[in-house]
Formats: structure tokens, sequence, C-alpha cells
């Protein structure tokens, strides 16, 4: 009899109990088809295998073996899909952990639990001839409890990655990257992203990291738990040039069910001259991916599901890429609809947050309006944090917000926090530099902009840390170096203003007066009735040589032509 998830399978009698003991009733063929599952758990079975082991030497359909897996996972309660998987491209997986217990044993030594590899046949398994009788009732009783005892601990455990990690980390290795060109320019290159990866993953907090002495790669799902050193998850990568392109692919493996729990695919230009660059955004593109997903091994399990929550996300993204206030306007009606069905829905609540905080900085909002934006931003955020408190989504926007409100020591220590989970996400690292530019070290901030621009994700927010290291070489008087800074970022979001004055700015400081009178006049007609006063950031916190060189700024400015604002002359009487 084979024990999984609280359910008893008896091949002899062709019963399945459930875990309250009942009789579930199956058609034959369905019954068949699960016992062929248990008897090959943690095996991914091919559906043309299927057909051919429960109907052998008869033309069947596809449809047939739906219908069949449809009715096992009625039959299992398994409407999630959980216990039997379909692995894309290579048939159906039965997940849960299987024993078999033969009849007569001794239950209480656990004499007869024999666990179920993945792949032995049913013909492994005869039980023994029955003797009936009260006490081989109560055996079966007492096994089924015992199953059902044991299945809701494992349960609770693999819910909480516990079957993955076998300890409160999960543990991964990291095999070498199969470098599929094999020339020395490959063999280097492949080399230098491993390093990469390498790096970024022992900064993140909460997973711990071995280095395969295995060569090659990982051929079939049989061979992963050999090559495994007591880790839980595998992480494999392939390095491939094309004709105009280098291809990084890396596939992150569980040991334990062979489910590819992650992959992620880079794809950049080969002539690419810099090739520790080349490495770092190869690395990054697939760590960000990977950062995400081994994230999520450590949230609750209990979040509502996304569903259309995810498309209004990305529709209110999409409406927001060009930064025009009209289409800010737009997504944040798309979020507030959403939210309002949805009021738990954690990443509706960091995505209007981080909505608002995008008004305040550009300054989309009246006074009164900033203030209800900032203090709705404060709560939305306060909530996500207490459901779920060490996600980097959530961190990456209170880092965000800190460093909008102007609370700088807290921002610095929020971003770092948000960084530790992510150590390739350039959206903290922007926020990080603006914060240190504020701060008044601007050298800081631009080597920070530029570690965001090595790595180079994610791809929507690429345009800020250009902006920002276009804004901290002006700060430093390094003029042309902010012209290709600036022109880079509003070639990617022509949208916002501010980039658009502060090219201005370094245009005229470069000697370049027509250009800087041109770049001033798309930054008033993107944000008419600016002034110096009303695009300048609040002054609370900062430091005294971030005002000074603030103050230069807005001199140069005024001598192309923008506006004095009425508080100009006393904010400046104050600062």
């Amino acid at each position: 009899m084979f024990c999984f998830a609280g359910f008893v399978l008896d091949p002899d009698r062709a019963e399945l109990h459930g875990p309250d003991g009942s009789v579930i009733r199956l058609r034959p063929k369905a019954f068949e088809l699960l016992t062929f599952l248990v008897t090959n758990n943690r095996r991914a079975v091919g559906k043309q295998e299927l057909m051919e082991a429960v109907w052998p030497a008869i033309h069947v359909g596809e449809d047939s073996l739906f219908q069949c897996i449809r009715e096992i996972r009625a039959a299992l309660n398994d409407s999630e899909r959980h216990m039997i998987k379909l692995v894309s491209g290579r048939g159906y997986l039965f997940t849960a952990e299987v024993s078999v217990k033969e009849e007569g044993s001794d239950l209480r030594s656990g004499a007869g639990n024999i666990p179920v590899s993945g792949a032995q046949p049913m013909a492994d398994f005869v039980a023994p001839e029955r003797r009936p009788g009260s006490r081989k009732a109560l055996a079966f009783w007492a096994f089924a409890v015992l199953c059902v005892a044991v299945a809701f601990s494992l349960a609770i455990f693999s819910f909480r990655g516990g079957d993955v990690f076998g300890s409160s980390k999960p543990v991964i290795e990291v095999l070498p990257i199969v470098d599929s060109a094999t020339d020395p320019q490959s063999t280097a290159l492949a080399q230098a992203v491993a390093a990469e990866m390498i790096n970024g993953l022992a900064k993140i907090d909460g997973i711990r990291l071995i280095a395969s002495k295995e060569q090659g790669p990982v051929t079939t799902t049989e061979t992963i738990p050999a090559r495994a050193h007591g880790a839980g998850l595998l992480l494999q990568g392939e390095l491939q040039r094309g004709p105009q392109s280098w291809i990084f692919q890396t596939r992150l493996i569980n040991v334990t069910s062979r489910e590819i729990e992650s992959v992620a695919e880079v794809t950049l230009d080969a002539g690419e001259p810099d090739q520790q660059r080349l490495a770092s955004r190869l690395a990054a593109g697939a760590g960000y991916e990977l950062a995400i997903r081994l994230n999520k091994f450590g949230e609750a399990e209990s979040q509502p599901q996304a569903g259309a929550a995810d498309i209004a996300i990305q529709q209110a993204t999409a409406s927001i890429n060009q930064t025009t206030k009209e289409r800010f306007a737009t997504a944040r009606t798309i979020l507030e609809k959403y939210l309002a069905d949805q009021p738990d829905n954690v990443d509706l609540q960091i995505a209007l947050a981080a909505l608002h905080l995008r008004g305040i900085q550009l300054a989309w909002y009246s006074p009164a309006e900033g203030k209800a934006a900032e203090s709705e931003a404060r709560s939305l955020l306060e909530r996500a944090l207490r459901s779920r408190p060490t996600a980097s989504p959530v961190l990456g926007v209170y880092c965000r917000f800190l460093t909008v409100t102007n609370q700088f020591s807290e921002s610095l220590v929020a971003c770092a926090r948000a960084l530790s989970f992510n150590p390739w996400d350039g959206t903290a690292l922007f926020h990080l530099g603006l914060t240190q530019i504020q701060l008044g070290r601007f050298e800081d901030a631009l080597a920070t902009f530029e570690q965001a621009d090595r790595f180079d994700t994610p791809d929507v927010s690429r345009w800020t840390w250009l902006l920002g290291a276009g804004w901290a070489d002006v700060l430093l008087n390094r003029n042309e170096d902010a012209v290709r800074w600036l022109r880079r970022s509003i070639a990617i979001t022509p949208g916002t203003g501010r980039a658009h004055m502060l090219l201005a700015v370094a245009y005229q400081r470069s000697g370049q007066p027509d250009e800087a009178k041109q770049a001033l006049a798309k930054g008033l007609e993107l944000r008419p009735g600016s002034t110096t006063a009303n695009i300048s950031l609040p002054s609370r916190n900062t430091s005294p040589v971030f005002i000074e060189a603030r103050r230069k700024i807005s001199q140069t400015l005024i001598e192309l032509g923008l506006p004095t604002g009425d508080d100009e002359q006393k904010s400046a009487s104050q600062n």
C-alpha cells in the first residue's frame, strides 16, 4: 500500500483511501494512471509513456489521458495542481513524497515503510498473502493515521521550502557555466560571468552557496541528485555566441522535485568592446530575475492571487514609461480601481505607492496634493511591510519613499536592505545615489549610478540612473560627461522636464549656448510654469554642500531665462 499526502493507495484492492479513511471512487483507467504516477513519483513521465502504460496496444487520443488526469486531480483535491504538475514539453510529474507499507510489518518500529524512488516499477511491490482479521484492520487505520500526520508535517515543511533546503536557508550549488563556443574569448567571458554571478549571489541574505567541483552540464533530471552536494537547488548556466549576440541562460533546479524553479535568458550585442562590462550585464540580467525568485521562497504563501492585478500593474507601468502627466493620471486611475477591489493585494499597494512617489518627485502634485499623496504612500507601504517584511519589491519602494521624503539616514539603511536581497536592483541603487547626492557625497553618488549602469537592470528603470549620473556630473562640474549621460537618459524617456533642464545647464557650461536654450525650451514645454524654486528638491536634511551646488545650477538656469519663483529669495535666505 502506498502512502502519500494522507492518502493510501491499495493496488491489490484497487482502492484509494482519503485522509479520513473513506474510499474514493476512481474509474479503472484513472486508478491505473494514478498507480503508475505514484510508483514513478519525482520523475517527469511523458504523455506517450503514460498512454502506453495505461492503454497498452490500444490507440487512444490525448483527450483520454487528460480526462483521467482531471479525475485524479479532483479525487486528490489537487485543484491548484501542486501534486500532479504538468512539466512543459516533458509530461506529468507526481510531486508528493511516497512511502510503501508491506502488510504484516511492525508499524511501531517503522519496518516495512519503504521510500519509493522515482523509477521503481510496480512489480517491485508485491504484497504478501493477506490474513483477514481485526488486527489487520487496526494496523491499516493506524498506518493511515500515521500517514496523515507525517504528510501534514511534511506539507507544512514543504510549503515553507524545508523539503528543498533542509534548513532555514536555501542551499544553492552553482555549477560551472557551460561554454558552447569553447574558444578563448568565450571561455574567458564564461569565467568572468561566473565570477560576477557568484559575487552577486554571495551578497544575498538568507542563502548559502556551494561551488561545484563537477564539470559539464546536468544532462538529465535523473543525474541531479548525484550532482548536488547537500544542496536543495542547482544553478546551471550556459553561454552561447550567435552571429551578432551573446546569449546567457540560467536554470534554477529543485533537486528534490527536479522541477525547474526559474529560467532567465539574457541577450546582448556581441560587438560590445568592454568584456568586463559585458560580463557584468550578462550576470546581472540573469541574477536580477534569480534574486526575485529566491526572495519569494521566504515569503508567506497566503497572498491573494495576482491575476488581473498583474495586468493592471503592467498597464500602469506602460502608461508612465513616457513620463507625461496625462499618462501618470491614467496609471493612477488604473491602480486605484484595482486596489479598491483587492485592498490586501501587496503588489498593487506598492505599485500605487511608487506612483505617488513619482508624482512627488516630478512635481505633478500641488503642495496640498503632494502631502496627501505622501500620506497615502506611507500608509500603503506600512501595510505592505506588515504583510511582506522581507520582500525585495516592498523594501525597494520603501527605500524610495524615504529618499523622496528626505529621511536620508533611514533611506541609506533601507536601500542597503533592499540591495541585500537583490544586489542587481538598479532602482534601489538609483535611490541610494539620490540620497548620496543630497548628502553632498557627489563622487559616491556617481559611482553608485555607474554601478547601476553596469548592471542595467531592470529595463524599466534604465533612464533613472542615467539621469542620476548626469546630475552628479553637473554637480561635479564635469559637464561634457553630463551631456552624454543625460542624452542617453532622454533617448529612453524623453518626457522628463528635469532631464532637459539639467542638460541645458551642462550645455551652457560646456560653451554650447544654442543647444542649452533648446534644451531649456523643451524642459519648459514639458513642465510649463517651471521656476528655479518649483523644480528644486526640498532642502530639509540636505547637506550645505548640496545646497551650494544646487544654487549654482539655479543661477545658470536663470541666465538661460528660467523664471525665479516668488519664494526663491526666501528659500535662498533660509538656506
